[in-house]
């Protein structure tokens, strides 16, 4: 601890700093692909937790016999003649 000398840092290199910043086309095209599939996977996953949490939430409340109009439910074969 002369004061003299800086204590070398073996933290920060020191030859090729701005390597980060040349990333090619395809490197950036595909980064932010992937960055987007994550984001889709993150919705899709939230997606399955509010239906596992609440399922009855997502059905619907109308019943398959809502729009026969008039027609009973075991008289299909009337209808389709």
């Amino acid at each position: 601890m002369d004061g003299g000398q800086p204590i070398p840092s073996s933290l920060v290199p020191l030859g090729n700093i701005s390597a980060d910043s040349s990333m090619s086309l395809e490197q950036k095209t595909t980064f932010v692909f992937v960055i987007l599939l994550f984001i889709f996977l993150g919705i899709l996953i939230v997606r399955c937790f509010r239906i596992l949490l609440d399922p009855y939430r997502s059905m619907p409340t109308s019943t398959w016999a809502d729009g026969l109009e008039g027609l009973e439910k075991g008289q299909f074969d009337h209808a389709l003649a």
